[in-house]
């Protein structure tokens, strides 16, 4: 399934359960997703896993957290 097609997909999904397509998106589904997952485990390593992400401050800032907070966790997690 190509990106395009998914994204098609997920929009079509939105609207049928009479959301706007327009302000949910794969995106926004992707955030929400790593977001929840911190908040829930507070496992900032695990999110960055699951993002991709290379470096532990891009994980911060995508989620939108407290940086002390992030680094305190982060420094939990052993690599």
């Amino acid at each position: 399934m190509s990106t395009r097609q998914y994204a098609r997909l997920v929009s079509d999904w939105v609207g049928s359960i009479g959301l706007d397509s327009t302000s949910f998106g794969t995106h926004s589904l992707r955030r929400t997703k790593a977001t929840l997952i911190y908040r829930r485990t507070g496992n900032l390593r695990a999110v960055q896993l699951l993002l991709g992400h290379r470096r532990i401050e891009s994980t911060v800032r995508y989620l939108g957290i407290d940086v002390d907070d992030a680094l305190a966790i982060a420094e939990q997690v052993d690599v």
